[in-house]
């Protein structure tokens, strides 16, 4: 069913999630063996394994001194147990003696406990008597102060799954296990092709009736902070060949295509009918209940996902968190995260009372502060052409799309920036 200027009807941003989806899996990049070195923030695809114990040897997590805790049970400050110095353990250095019942060994944090010790004596629960004695005055359990052999993984055991981020710690805990090079994903080519008459290079004066480039920035980098790789291909003119053509060339050696501009309703709208004219299915939805986003276009053109964004730029970045960033995840090779959702949503009170249009699900810049020790969502208004209202934000807070307004102090969720 079509409105009164012939558009198609609005639908919600679930259904057209829902539409976007049942076409997964989308194009996937190759994989590739690489060097820890550069694996920051890639996607593993294949599961990583411990290859051996880690440690490979029980060691101490404090300066003090190794014993068999036996020796210490019932020491106080009162009345002290009596052990005699052994040795010193370097560190770096296998220990080449045993301890005796009665006798320590002292070890700084890292070091090899020596055969029969169980636990280490933190150095200030001690005191030095004199060169071969020292008093402890305070007892430890077996374990304690200890890492034992194998105790943060185990040879076999699986350390990083398929489908995983890698994250510094991560790439931390491979260099521990001596793992160098790693199995993952090649981040995906997202070709970003910019449309409009009037859309003029960032570096060039303006006329009037002209604006320079803005969103091919912003998409460059929104791509990147989701495991991406933004290849611009310029700025085209608002003609069906010209679009037809530079698409073409892009689904050729790209696993997304984005194109801003041409999306909404116009005689110089091409989006859509190019889209349509790439691959089977083509247009999956033209039009999306949402504020600001409601031209958004998403198609798929042969397993490659291709968008139509609005020219606005609130409305690409809104566009790209709810469509494109979960599409891209799933190309990635990301495996689902449940509380992926949570982690970028707080709960805070509106500062100012909001309305809403009735049926459409709203996104509204908002910046954070504190009051009384409460956060609060302070909104900041602008028409969605706007350019610097995003840059004064900490995120959007959301109004459900059956919900007439907010008033001022009421709850809402903000998805952080």
């Amino acid at each position: 069913m079509k409105d009164m200027l012939g558009r198609e009807e609005l639908i919600s941003v679930e259904d057209a999630l829902k539409f976007l989806f049942q076409h997964s899996p989308f194009k996937r990049p190759k994989e590739n063996n690489l060097p820890i070195e550069e694996l920051y923030g890639m996607i593993i695809s294949r599961d990583i394994v411990s290859p051996e114990d880690l440690p490979a040897f029980s060691r101490s997590t404090v300066d003090g001194f190794a014993v068999n805790s036996a020796d210490t049970f019932g020491a106080t400050d009162s009345l002290p147990s009596y052990l005699t110095i052994k040795d010193e353990i370097l560190m770096g250095e296998e220990p080449k003696f045993k301890l005796k019942k009665g006798e320590v060994a002292k070890i700084a944090t890292g070091g090899m406990l020596p055969e029969i010790a169980d636990s280490v004596v933190m150095l200030e629960h001690t005191q030095q008597v004199d060169d071969r004695m020292i008093e402890v005055a305070k007892p430890v359990a077996p374990g304690e102060n200890v890492i034992q052999a194998g105790e943060d993984a185990d040879k076999g055991e699986h350390i990083l799954k398929k489908g995983h981020r890698l994250r510094p710690q991560d790439i931390g805990a491979l260099a521990g296990l001596g793992i160098t090079d790693v199995w993952v994903y090649e981040k995906p080519m997202v070709s970003i092709i910019s449309t409009g008459d009037e859309i003029v290079p960032a570096d060039k004066p303006i006329k009037p009736g002209q604006v320079r480039d803005i969103n091919s920035y912003t998409l460059s980098g929104l791509i990147l902070n989701a495991g991406g790789i933004p290849v611009k291909k310029g700025i085209f003119s608002d003609a069906y060949e010209i679009i037809k053509k530079v698409v073409e060339e892009s689904l050729k050696n790209s696993d997304m295509v984005l194109i801003t501009g041409g999306s909404s309703v116009g005689t110089k709208d091409m989006t859509a009918q190019v889209i349509n004219d790439m691959g089977k299915p083509g247009v999956l939805f033209h039009g999306v209940s949402l504020k600001p986003g409601k031209p958004m276009i998403g198609g798929i053109a042969d397993g490659i996902p291709i968008f139509g964004l609005p020219g606005h730029p609130a409305a690409v970045n809104v566009c790209f968190e709810i469509f494109i960033k979960p599409v891209l995840e799933i190309q990635s090779g990301l495996s689902e995260d449940r509380f992926k959702n949570k982690k970028r949503i707080i709960k805070t009170r509106i500062a100012k009372n909001i309305s809403s249009s009735p049926g459409r699900e709203e996104h509204i810049g908002v910046s954070l502060e504190e009051r009384n020790g409460e956060i609060w969502a302070v909104p900041i208004l602008g028409k969605s052409g706007l350019i610097t209202t995003l840059t004064r934000a900490d995120g959007t807070a959301v109004i459900p799309l059956r919900k007439l307004g907010v008033q001022e102090g009421e709850i809402v969720e903000v998805s952080l920036f």
